[in-house]
């Protein structure tokens, strides 16, 4: 059984409309609702075109530009960078999986100081600085050779393919295609 989302309607004045509490709501109250794990879906009241992901880049855009951003300059460009490339619909699920596995870390670690502390909200915040701020190089080390590990995994997947494609079509002679590697200077 599918949750429906809970639907926000923006007006042309750029105010947004909470349906389910019948009230404007700002653009941090949209975030605290993602925060709480809220489903939503962002509609433009006139069109009734979905507008969800431009109010959520929208967010992340304040949050970037606010105390601690989360993208460096390097990962910005490399983003832009994807846009129309072969590999860009690969990209948002890569993105995705891994922001999910960070997250399943995340909560394994704060379920493990809680099993510890019990569930003193302060201590544990304070714990949890104070261990990131210790650990923080280990848990970016971990996740360097995950993703290491991974981008390996990949170009191995890619290789076999390849060899696997050179090996079923070789017999078909396709123009500009040498089999086993043969170029034109070998028939002379």
């Amino acid at each position: 059984m599918s949750v429906e989302k809970r639907v926000i309607k923006k007006y042309p004045n750029r105010r947004l409309y909470d349906t389910a509490t019948s009230s404007y709501i700002t653009l941090g109250d949209v975030k605290q609702l993602v925060l709480d794990n809220v489903d939503i879906q962002v509609v433009d009241a006139k069109s009734q075109e979905d507008i969800t992901r431009s109010v959520l880049l929208q967010i992340i855009l304040e949050e970037e530009n606010g105390g601690m951003p989360m993208f460096s300059y390097e990962v910005l460009t490399q983003f832009i960078r994807s846009y129309g490339q072969a590999m860009q619909g690969m990209m948002g699920p890569f993105l995705e999986n891994n922001l999910q596995l960070f997250a399943q870390l995340q909560q394994k670690m704060q379920e493990q100081t809680r099993a510890i502390y019990g569930d003193n909200a302060m201590l544990n915040s304070n714990l949890w600085g104070e261990f990131m701020k210790f650990q923080g190089p280990a848990v970016q080390n971990m996740m360097a050779n995950y993703m290491e590990q991974s981008t390996s995994m990949f170009l191995d997947m890619q290789n076999r393919m390849q060899e696997q494609t050179k090996q079923l079509f070789g017999g078909f002679g396709f123009p500009g295609y040498k089999p086993g590697g043969e170029d034109d200077k070998d028939k002379s």
